[in-house]
Parts: structure tokens; sequence; C-alpha cells
């Protein structure tokens, strides 16, 4: 079941029949405030949510759905008119797994939707026990989606937490660049590689005084030691 969330009836209407088309269930929704009373009943297992929205845009739908228990670990596909690299990152980072800018093909809209969804199949087939990890002075505790540094605690977007637990979890192993894309924001995205630097920055300035255990290998990507 995919939901949709979109107040243009014309591209609901055009979604909804892209998707039924090629054999997907599909409720659309025209809020965030009437989809959240069906989530109640039926958990979907993809989200397409517009990011202009009437009352809660969907970036704070997408907040939302990622502190819920229920729908944290559900696939979200943003659809917006804005197509600038900033507001990617921007809903990434907020734990969208793609993102498509209006206007945009059918055959590319079911494209997309059918990556998404493989990576969720595959990342469920592969799930694994929620890590306990330690490196230095930093400790991520999986199973509460938490970091601390020197016993603090430390706030994360949903996309730094994703990077830091990928190379805190294999010390030592340098990740390339387009390794970490392709890992942290799926192998279909097409997303400049600075972007992995950004986020390498962000997550640097926020672990402070241990933002050493990061280490940059030249010309090639990260480790953490």
């Amino acid at each position: 079941m995919i939901y949709i969330v979109e107040d243009d009836i014309e591209v609901r209407e055009m979604e909804t029949y892209a998707l039924k088309s090629s054999g997907f269930d599909v409720m659309a929704f025209e809020c965030g405030k009437v989809m959240d009373e069906q989530v109640k009943t039926r958990v979907p297992d993809l989200f397409i949510l517009d990011i202009m929205l009437p009352g809660e845009d969907g970036l704070n739908i997408l907040k939302r759905l990622r502190v819920q228990e229920n729908t944290k670990d559900i696939p979200v596909i943003m659809l917006t008119a804005k197509g600038t690299e900033l507001d990617k990152v921007k809903g990434l980072d907020l734990g969208a797994d793609d993102y498509i800018a209006k206007p945009f093909g059918v055959l590319e809209f079911i494209s997309r939707v059918r990556a998404v969804l493989r990576r969720s199949e595959r990342s469920s087939s592969e799930s694994t026990e929620a890590l306990n990890l330690a490196l230095g002075g930093v400790t991520l505790d999986d199973q509460r989606r938490s970091v601390t540094v020197g016993g603090i605690a430390v706030e994360l977007t949903f996309k730094e937490y994703e990077l830091l637990k990928l190379l805190m979890s294999r010390p030592g192993t340098v990740f390339s660049r387009q390794q970490i894309l392709e890992k942290i924001w799926g192998v279909d995205f097409d997303m400049d590689t600075r972007t992995v630097d950004m986020h390498i920055k962000t997550l640097r300035q926020k672990l402070g005084v241990q933002a050493s255990i990061i280490q940059t290998v030249r010309n090639v990507g990260y480790k953490v030691q």
C-alpha cells in the first residue's frame, strides 16, 4: 500500500492513476491530518509527500513519521516544485529516501517508486540487530537511536546518524564518497559527492572534541579510527 499526500487534485489523481496502473494499491489524501487517521488503521509500505501543503507542510509530516515507532522505518519520497540541492539535502536530512522535483515524467515517477521499495525490501531482508557502538568518547545506541559524546547527548539529523553508524560499525574501513552515497542515500539517488563532505563537516562539528575519530583518507573518502 502507498499513501500519497498532495493538495493539488490534478496531480494527486495523476499520481494515483499512474501507480494503480502499475499494480500498486494506493490511497491519496489532500493533507497530513486526514492521512494520520488512516495510518492508525493501516501503515503503508511507502509515503509520497508533497512539500508545499496547506497547514502542515510535507517536511513537518516527515519529521513526525520519523519519530513515531510505527512509521520511523517506512520509506518516504518527497515531491515538490523546488529543485535546488539545498532543498534536496533538507528533506533527505530529515529522513526522506528520495526526492523528485516537479514537473516529472510518469515513467520516472514509477521507476523511482519501485527503486525505493526495492531498497526498503532489501534493507528489511538484511535487518541486523540494533547496534551498541563505542569509539573514543562517542557512544551510539541504535535501539534508542541516540548518540552521546562524553556522556552528553548529541542531536543528529537522520542522515548524520546513519553516516556515523556506518563508519562506526566498521572502524578502520575506508568508505569512498560514492560508497557512502550508495549506502546512506541509496544507489538510485543521483547526488553530488560533495554532499558527503558537507555531512561529514557538520557531523564533526557536533562531535566536538571527539571529531578526530572521523579521518579523511586523501582522494578516497572517510573512516573512523
